[in-house]
């Protein structure tokens, strides 16, 4: 069902035409996203859609009843009201039912109204009307209906009766945003949902709307999310839209065939104008020298049909980027930072407990952990800010630290563009607006206030001014926050080529996937290390969470193989152990079940075990045993030291020193895939006989 028609809209900020022809549809239950560079008016429609402003041509229909919810990127409403407040803002009517209950409820007990039975039956009927009323809204479902978006939020109910106008500019954005999820309302408008939420609320929001009834059109740089949620994008660019009916990945391919094609379409279009415009040209020369008529006439048609022909416009192939030329004048040492058994506590909020970690020079690490959890602190201590209440924290030689915080605006929002990077860059007019220009300030645009740019064009202006000083080691908090795809992937590109060290703050998990090496995961006061991008920490931060239930049960298992003097015991106690801990930590398939290395794991778990033992105990010990019973028996061996090996690491790995935890998982990493082959050449001799 059809609930938004936009047809041809188009749209004016004073004189400067923000969209010129847009055309899109928003069906019942659609999830769109709405993807373009900062500027291209992408908040702009989403405002035309909640009727905040008007077109100023084309037709924009919304079907009759619809209730559409916005979250608008700076959230400037109830400044005044609780969080409680805002999170039922939806709900006006059954609030003012419940008021009205509750103060029927006091009038009723009052002495006055008890003594008078005609009064107190009346207010029995209307407080009757009131609670049917009251119930068949779902006022009873309300509180509930909060607490479940708040809790996957992670809004703790501490939180309700603070003052909302007492929160900080994110805080007040989650809670808008968990106002307008309650409302379900039939069409949700989302500008930058993802910008103040940790790992666990996006992950949270995807499933949330991927399940949710209304309809969605999401503004989203979020290109992960993206994929995860949406089934449709709307791209602005230069005021135009073009629909593509596929997820962001599927977007990014159809767009760039679409641009090919445009492409060899404008190039076989100026043939023939180029061609046509030459007999234009000719037949005019032909009708001077020879006086005919005729050929003048034969050209006028030629040039009427030339300019009556629709001009194809010149697609933009590799569309100009901001260039992040992230250069450095020194390098630093070998360690740049290194900390060990850290605690830091506010009041009685523990942040970091006995956390530990070693940067070393040219590495790319990106700290995870739920908001409230202690990263920022750990960058203000890193950076000198604060100081641990107990253990060690140093920096390198030679470290040079280029911070990037979130949303830190100067004293002074009046100052332009211009201005202010003369003034920080210590530059004159001239190559400031030089090196501006590299960042995609033009013309204009650098003598705009700096209160005016958007979190995107600010966050682009502090990195040109990083660049300038060339640190080796660059702290980044949020740095893809309100950025532009296209500015994304710049950003990227430069920290791949960028020789020194990275540590960033980051939920976007694209950022991750592309540049990281390493993670650490901040939870409950302690870092986790964990090598590989996004979705290898993903894989392995899940089998850690389920080794913890069963970890106890393994590691008395192997304590126990270790301290076994009969070696055939031992083999069974290891096959054993080895079959029970590959079965629980074995990665499953689409379907939920088993994949082959676990299946065949698990086998040795059962009667084959005793199989391979009752070969082993009547076997002859001469030259005439078969070849295969000698392989088993000396797989068996090797499955036994890699066992004891293992369980070794994994002791060794429950407290390690802070500058061999990296070379301790890679070895533990590496036992594991070896006793994995093991295994599996075990069952194909098993298999054989």
């Amino acid at each position: 069902m059809l609930i938004i028609n936009g047809q041809n809209i188009k749209k004016y900020h004073g004189a400067q035409l923000v969209l010129e022809d847009v055309t899109f549809e928003i069906h019942q239950g659609e999830r769109i996203g709405l993807v373009g560079r900062n500027g291209s008016g992408k908040s702009t429609l989403l405002r035309l859609i909640s009727k905040m402003e008007k077109p100023d041509e084309g037709q924009l229909t919304v079907r009759k009843d619809t209730r559409i919810g916005y979250l608008a990127q700076i959230w400037a409403e109830w400044e005044s009201g609780t969080v409680y407040d805002v999170l039922a803002s939806s709900f006006q009517e059954i609030l003012e039912c419940r008021a009205n209950m509750t103060e029927l409820e006091q009038r009723m007990s009052s002495p006055e109204v008890m003594s008078d039975e005609k009064q107190l039956d009346q207010l029995l009927k209307r407080y009757a009307q009131l609670q049917e009323r009251f119930e068949r809204e779902g006022g009873y479902e309300l509180d509930a209906r909060i607490d479940q978006v708040a809790n996957g939020l992670r809004i703790e109910r501490e939180f309700y009766e603070r003052s909302f106008a007492s929160l900080s500019g994110g805080e007040k954005t989650k809670i808008a945003l968990a106002s307008q999820l309650i409302g379900k309302p039939d069409l949700l408008l989302l500008d930058e949902p993802t910008n103040h939420l940790d790992l666990f609320g996006v992950e949270w929001l995807e499933d949330y709307l991927t399940h949710y009834d209304g309809a969605c059109f999401i503004v989203s740089h979020d290109r992960y999310f993206l994929d995860r949620v949406v089934t449709k994008i709307v791209e602005l660019e230069d005021g135009e839209s073009t629909t593509y009916l596929t997820s962001y990945s599927g977007y990014v391919k159809e767009k760039e065939v679409r641009l090919l094609q445009q492409f060899a379409e404008y190039q076989e279009q100026q043939k023939v104008i180029k061609k046509m415009k030459e007999t234009i040209k000719q037949l005019t020369e032909w009708g001077r020298v020879g006086g005919n008529e005729k050929f003048f006439r034969r050209a006028a048609s030629m040039q009427k049909a030339l300019d009556r022909m629709e001009k194809l416009k010149r697609p933009v192939l590799d569309p100009k980027a901001a260039e992040f030329g992230l250069k450095l004048d020194d390098r630093s040492g070998r360690r740049v930072i290194r900390f060990e058994d850290v605690n830091k506590r506010y009041g009685d909020k523990v942040l970091l407990q006995r956390a530990s970690g070693l940067l070393e020079y040219g590495e790319k690490v990106m700290l995870v952990g739920s908001n409230g959890s202690g990263k920022t602190t750990l960058l203000r201590m890193i950076l000198g800010e604060e100081q641990p209440d107990q253990g060690e924290l140093e920096l390198g030689a030679r470290v040079d630290i280029g911070y990037l915080a979130q949303q830190e605006y100067p004293e002074d929002h009046k100052k332009s563009v211009l201005t202010y990077f003369c003034e920080e860059a210590k530059l004159e007019e001239g190559e400031a607006r030089g090196r501006l220009a590299a960042y995609l300030f033009y013309g204009a645009d650098v003598f705009k206030s700096v209160s005016s740019l958007s979190g995107g064009e600010w966050t682009r202006l502090r990195l040109a001014l990083l660049v300038l000083r060339k640190p080796n080691l660059l702290i980044l908090d949020e740095p893809t926050n309100h950025m532009d795809i296209a500015s994304r992937e710049a950003l990227e590109e430069a920290l791949e080529e960028f020789p020194g060290t990275v540590l960033a703050v980051t939920h976007d998990r694209y950022f991750m996937n592309r540049l990281s090496r390493k993670i650490w995961e901040l939870d409950q006061g302690r870092i986790t290390a964990y090598l590989g991008n996004f979705d290898d920490y993903k894989e392995k931060s899940a089998q850690r969470r389920d080794n913890r239930t069963s970890g106890n049960i393994d590691v008395g298992a192997r304590k126990a193989l270790a301290a076994n003097d009969d070696p055939r015991r031992a083999t069974d106690a290891a096959l054993a152990v080895g079959a029970k801990s590959k079965t629980r930590s074995a990665p499953r398939d689409s379907g939920g079940a088993a994949t082959k290395d676990a299946r065949s794991t698990a086998a040795l778990g059962d009667s084959r075990i005793a199989k391979a033992k009752n070969s082993a105990d009547v076997a002859p010990r001469g030259k005439s045993r078969s070849s295969s019973v000698f392989a088993r028996e000396k797989l068996e061996k090797q499955i036994a030291d890699g066992e004891v090996q293992l369980s070794h690491l994994d002791q060794r790995l429950e407290n390690p020193a802070a500058d061999e935890l990296s070379q301790l998982w890679a070895e533990r990493e590496a036992a594991q895939e070896l006793l994995d082959r093991l295994y599996e050449q075990w069952m194909q001799i098993e298999e054989q006989e």
